[in-house]
């Protein structure tokens, strides 16, 4: 089973990915993280790769493209692919089409899972985390039981990532939103796209999902 999960920043995708990983035997793929594996691997790719990433500049489709179709060869995919964060344009959707169909395998769900801007505003601008231990905590829904004080490691010192403000957030809400609806209706064309509720709780958002998986069993 291979899924492509579509959301805006800070809208879950991450969170669903890694608990449907764990259930269904799926690779989560995220195009950050296989990057940096390309790079540090050595491989033909992974050195075109690595030398755009060291020069700071943005990686091509086309190496990209070429890291997925290098992963989705390895044995550990034979249960399927959760494709997180990728394709984020028409272009890469297409080319992954492609690639799909050149190696016999078929794309089973698009999955937007749908939040409002405002939800996102207010979900990325009210968390921070523990300065030692990293845990994730939010002004809204998640304070630490005591005040002041992690619920994990017991510091009081806490941060904030300095692009978790409402006009950093606002601009990648904006490129979110350009370069994903296109994606909708051509996923759309062939019965794969599917929309799930984000404002949920989580619980009630893997439910959901794990419903959709399981409708092709």
């Amino acid at each position: 089973m291979n899924l492509v999960l579509l959301g805006p920043p800070g809208g879950g995708k991450g969170t669903q990915a890694k608990r449907l990983q764990d259930k269904y035997g799926l690779v989560q793929l995220s195009t950050g993280d296989m990057l940096r594996a390309a790079a540090a691997s050595g491989s033909d790719v992974g050195k075109r790769a690595k030398a755009v990433m060291d020069a700071g500049q943005l990686v091509s489709d086309e190496i990209v493209i070429a890291i997925i179709d290098e992963r989705l060869d390895q044995p550990d995919m034979a249960s399927g692919a959760i494709f997180d964060g990728f394709p984020r344009t028409l272009a890469q959707a297409e080319a992954l089409d492609a690639m799909m169909a050149r190696k016999g395998k078929k794309l089973d769900f698009a999955i937007e899972i749908r939040v409002p801007d405002d939800y996102i505003v207010e979900r990325i601008t009210g968390r921070f985390t523990c300065g030692k231990c990293g845990a994730g905590y939010h002004e809204k829904f998640q304070q630490p039981k005591v005040a002041g004080q992690c619920d994990s490691c017991g510091a009081t010192a806490f941060v904030r990532r300095p692009d978790d403000n409402v006009e950093t957030v606002n601009k990648r809400l904006e490129a979110y939103h350009a370069q994903t609806a296109p994606l909708l209706p051509h996923y759309d064309k062939r019965g794969a796209l599917k929309l799930v509720d984000g404002t949920m709780d989580i619980a009630d958002v893997t439910r959901e999902l794990e419903a959709l998986l399981d409708s092709t069993r």
